[in-house]
């Protein structure tokens, strides 16, 4: 008997994965936790059915949703990473021997537990002595903050269940409380390419520009998202992530990575034109 995950990318497409076995299930107090071993992606993990990370491909997602703003920003010290329960975003967050601190708020910590058993290669950072952790929820975490932080990092799950109210103007009008002067936020952005996903990325998209003076968007190919065509959302009070990002002084740091590198970063705000009409829609 062969053994299949499938997720449901729209009422007529599915996405589907051979699974040698599963590793793991349970339910927590917020969602359901899967942990699958397969030949082509390695092992993976699923949140109420849909898919988080897959060992072949998370390296794409993770880097690009950090070094991006780090790279941009020209000193970051303090980082609020929101979500992130896998550890990817810590892991490269870690790599800067500049960062010194990083508070983690993921409102799950059985994510955090079961990624720290069955996903070393994420989860391999987190006992980093500049992470502080707070297992709560990132919508309430960050109404208590004001110009603290140098930049955020928003990886949340998709804008329903627990990632919902990540996903709101409130939301976003908090981080940019919470960020200091010259501050800046990094989101995921969901994709372009099917209507419905389509449609939450503009309502997110909306709501940021009318928070951030500085809003744009970029993108990467990650092959078990929908559609495999990801976008992220770079958003800031000063910076602009081209014209004030040094590639040169970035590359010196000797930071050795598998899909990012300063002349991605430049095109990766290249944006195709049916994915540009979709934000000037809402802008």
């Amino acid at each position: 008997m062969e053994l299949w995950f499938s997720e449901r990318h729209t009422p007529n497409v599915k996405f589907s994965i051979k699974v040698d076995r599963q590793l793991y299930s349970c339910t927590s107090e917020f969602q359901r936790i899967d942990i699958f071993d397969s030949k082509e992606f390695g092992r993976f993990l699923t949140l109420d059915g849909y898919m988080m990370l897959t060992e072949k491909d998370e390296f794409i997602y993770h880097e690009m949703i950090t070094h991006i703003p780090v790279a941009v920003h020209p000193n970051p010290k303090s980082i609020l990473v929101i979500g992130a329960g896998d550890g990817g975003v810590i892991r490269e967050l870690t790599r800067y021997q500049s960062i010194e601190r990083i508070d983690l708020v993921e409102i799950d910590e059985l994510v955090v537990e079961v990624c720290k058993k069955y996903l070393p290669t994420t989860s391999c950072s987190f006992d980093d002595p500049r992470i502080n952790f707070y297992f709560e929820d990132g919508v309430k975490f960050i109404r208590h903050c004001e110009n603290k932080y140098d930049i955020i990092i928003v990886d949340s799950t998709d804008p329903f269940g627990p990632g919902e109210g990540l996903f709101t103007k409130e939301f976003y009008g908090s981080c940019f409380k919470a960020l200091k002067d010259d501050g800046i936020m990094v989101n995921q952005h969901e994709s372009p390419f099917y209507t419905e996903d389509a449609a939450a990325m503009q309502r997110s998209h909306k709501r940021i520009v009318e928070s951030f003076p500085i809003s744009k968007v970029y993108q990467a190919h990650i092959p078990t998202y929908p559609s495999g065509h990801w976008l992220f959302g770079f958003a800031s009070k000063k910076y602009h992530p081209i014209n004030d990002y040094n590639g040169t002084k970035w590359n010196m740091l000797g930071l050795q990575t598998r899909y990012y590198n300063p002349k991605l970063h430049a095109g990766a705000f290249a944006l195709p034109n049916y994915v540009e009409e979709l934000l000037r829609d809402v802008e």
